[in-house]
C-alpha cells in the first residue's frame, strides 16, 4: 500500500504564485519544509529574496524565486516554458493572487474587472494548460486554488472581487471533470486571515464608514465562531495536505478555512 500520509510529497516540484506575502508565502514556507522543491513567483523580486533566505534556514529545499506579473500573461508563458525547460515538470501548482480593491459592484465600471480577471482566472488558465502535459508525465498533479469563502456567501463591499471568485470557482469545477486521473484540482477558502489584504481592507472600509480599524476588526472577529482571525499558516496546511497523496481522492471541492464563519454548508 502506498505511503498517503499528507506530508509524503518529497521530492515533487511546485508552483506557487502570490509567494511574496501573506497566505501565498505561507504556503510556499509549508510545501518547502514538507520537502517540496519551490518555485516562487510574484511581482517582488526582494520579498521573494526574503522568503528564499528562510526557506535556507530552515534547512528544507532551495527556492527558486521567479519575479514576474500574472497580469503580463506573455511574460508568464515565457517564464514558465524556462523553467519546465530548465529544471522539469512541476506537479504543484498553486494558484493565488492578491484581490481587487473594495466597494460596491454596481461602482466598478468595465475597467475594474479586466485586471483582476487576467490576474485571477486567464493566468491561473495558461498555468494549467502549460503545467498539464509534465502532470500527466508524471501521473501526478494537483492544482490548489486560493479563493475566498465569497464563493459561499459574497462579502459586503467586495462586488469585484466576489465576482471574480466565483467565476475562479466554477472554472475549477468544470476543470475537474475533464482533467485525467491522478490530477486533481481544488480550492482552499480562506475567511477572515491576518495578512497585508486584510490590513488593507480595513483601511478602506474605516475611510468609508467613518469607523476606526480597530472597530472593523472586532467585529470580523465577532462574525467568527473560533474567535479570532485566522493565521496564514492554517490555510497553507490545508494546501500541503490537497497537495499530497493522501487528497488523491479529493477532487473539484471547495474547502473553507475560516474558523466556521460560513453557516450556510
Amino acid at each position: 500500500m502506498p505511503d498517503l500520509s499528507p506530508q509524503h510529497i518529497d521530492g515533487r516540484r511546485a508552483l506557487v504564485c502570490g509567494a511574496s506575502s501573506g497566505i501565498g508565502r505561507a504556503a510556499a514556507l509549508a510545501l518547502a519544509r514538507a520537502g517540496v522543491s519551490v518555485v516562487a513567483l510574484a511581482r517582488t523580486r526582494s520579498k521573494l529574496i526574503e522568503l528564499a533566505e528562510e526557506v535556507v534556514e530552515t534547512g528544507a529545499p532551495d527556492l527558486e524565486a521567479v519575479p514576474c506579473d500574472l497580469e503580463n500573461t506573455s511574460e508568464l508563458e515565457l517564464r514558465v516554458d524556462r523553467l519546465i525547460e530548465e529544471g522539469g515538470p512541476i506537479e504543484i501548482l498553486v494558484n493565488n493572487a492578491g484581490g481587487p480593491p473594495g466597494g460596491p459592484l454596481l461602482s466598478a465600471n468595465e475597467e475594474d474587472f479586466l485586471s483582476p480577471f487576467r490576474r485571477h482566472l486567464l493566468a491561473s488558465h495558461l498555468l494549467v494548460r502549460k503545467l498539464l502535459p509534465g502532470m500527466i508525465e508524471r501521473n501526478y498533479g494537483r492544482i490548489i486554488n486560493i479563493i475566498s469563502i465569497s464563493v459561499y456567501e459574497p462579502v459586503p463591499n467586495l462586488g469585484v472581487s466576489n465576482t471574480i471568485r466565483g467565476a475562479m470557482a466554477a472554472w475549477a469545477k468544470s476543470l475537474s471533470n475533464e482533467l485525467p486521473p491522478g490530477i486533481t484540482i481544488n480550492n482552499v477558502l480562506p475567511g477572515y486571515t491576518d495578512t497585508d489584504r486584510l490590513h488593507e481592507l480595513a483601511g478602506e472600509q474605516a475611510s468609508r464608514s467613518g469607523r476606526t480599524q480597530s472597530e472593523i476588526r472586532r467585529r470580523w472577529t465577532e462574525s467568527v465562531p473560533e474567535g479570532r482571525l485566522l493565521d496564514p499558516c492554517e490555510t497553507a496546511a490545508a494546501v500541503v495536505f490537497l497537495a499530497s497523496p493522501a487528497a488523491g481522492g479529493v477532487r473539484g471541492i471547495s474547502l473553507p478555512v475560516d474558523g466556521g464563519r460560513l453557516r450556510g454548508i
